[in-house]
């Protein structure tokens, strides 16, 4: 049960910078007078007129959701390393799907994060 409500808190918590990326890439697909360029530009705007957000919402939380998936992956396969010598029965192995899911929110933050930091440095 833990593991779920870690991957669900780790979403929640990856959605705002991911947000921001995919309207990186939004913007520049179409014309800004069409729709979804349009409001992908206002929402980069509105990022980028609140210091704030940069801070916390760009670095922050993608941060937090990078160190509390690298600690529940280690945790995990810690667990998973000491039940290999013992007999695993399905009803004390951790669900994979929480697993599988905090894995790849782990590596968008760590990516997430490398981009914000090279554009940070590059300006």
């Amino acid at each position: 049960m833990r593991i779920r409500i870690i991957a669900v808190l780790q979403l929640a918590l990856i959605f705002p910078a991911a947000l921001f990326m995919t309207a990186l890439v939004a913007r520049n697909l179409e014309p800004l007078l069409y729709e979804p360029a349009h409001s992908a530009r206002q929402l980069v705007m509105w990022y980028a007129g609140r210091m704030w957000t940069l801070w916390v919402l760009l670095f922050g939380l993608p941060f937090t959701v990078l160190v509390s998936g690298c600690a529940t992956l280690h945790r995990w396969n810690r667990d998973t390393e000491r039940l290999d010598g013992a007999q695993q029965s399905p009803s004390l192995s951790p669900p994979r799907w929480p697993t599988l899911f905090i894995s790849v929110t782990t590596a968008a933050a760590g990516g997430i994060l490398v981009i914000v930091v090279l554009h940070v440095l590059a300006n």
